[in-house]
């Protein structure tokens, strides 16, 4: 699951990202209302942490926008401002929820753990597939041909980047941000040895192979256009 988090305060917004990383979800954090604006009116997010009082563009005016634009994408506000006035006006807005700091981790993630699953009661769980290949995000689950795979936090999310952009020739720049958050760095191995364990578990065993190289310019993982010749 891919979560957008909008907070121009450091600590709060490293926090938020390293924990919510942590708990398994692929994080996008816009220090500033602009870029929040541009990524959550862009992007395809499952949900929105929204602060509300931010540089250039406040959080009032991104929900609206979403809202306008027909977007759906659940809303959580994460703000300072306590007044009742202030909770309701979100929630007028079009936001689903409203955290107000200081707040206890364990509670926003129930919260966002919450709204993930309202926004599914109509549409039944989600999955996303590849051939045989299928991983469950509701119940954070891969399989491939109806066998389980055990997967780490860390290649669960890897594993949904490279199936929600399916065809997609990812660079180790963007897959290094995504899934870790970090610069990439040519000099470390980090994201191949990622990938080398990720197809060992996924391609070993099964045909046809789905994680691919390109050569000099990333991953993908798609079914291959010529026959797997195991």
């Amino acid at each position: 699951m891919k979560l957008l988090i909008v907070e121009d305060e450091p600590k709060t917004g490293e926090y938020l990202r390293q924990g919510l990383g942590e708990a398994g979800f692929v994080v996008d954090w816009a220090r500033n209302g602009l870029d929040g604006h541009h990524l959550a009116m862009s992007g395809d997010y499952d949900l929105v942490v929204l602060d509300v009082m931010l540089p250039d563009i406040d959080g009032w005016r991104i929900v609206r926008s979403l809202r306008e634009a027909g977007r759906s994408t659940p809303v959580l506000f994460l703000s300072a401002r306590d007044t009742v006035e202030d909770r309701v006006r979100g929630l007028e807005l079009g936001a689903d929820d409203y955290l107000v700091k200081p707040f206890a981790f364990t509670e926003l993630l129930a919260r966002i753990h919450t709204l993930l699953r309202r926004g599914r009661v109509a549409a039944a769980p989600e999955q996303l597939q590849v051939a045989d290949l299928v991983l469950d995000l509701q119940r954070r689950r891969a399989s491939r041909g109806g066998a389980r795979i055990a997967l780490t936090g860390k290649e669960f999310a890897l594993l949904e980047l490279l199936m929600r952009r399916r065809g997609e020739v990812l660079p180790r720049s963007l897959i290094a941000s995504q899934v870790w958050d970090m610069n990439f760095d040519s000099d470390t191995n980090v994201i191949d040895v990622a990938i080398r364990r990720l197809r060992a578990k996924v391609d070993d065993g099964y045909s046809p192979k789905l994680i691919q190289t390109v050569r000099g310019m990333g991953y993908l993982l798609d079914v291959p256009d010529t026959p797997d010749p195991s």
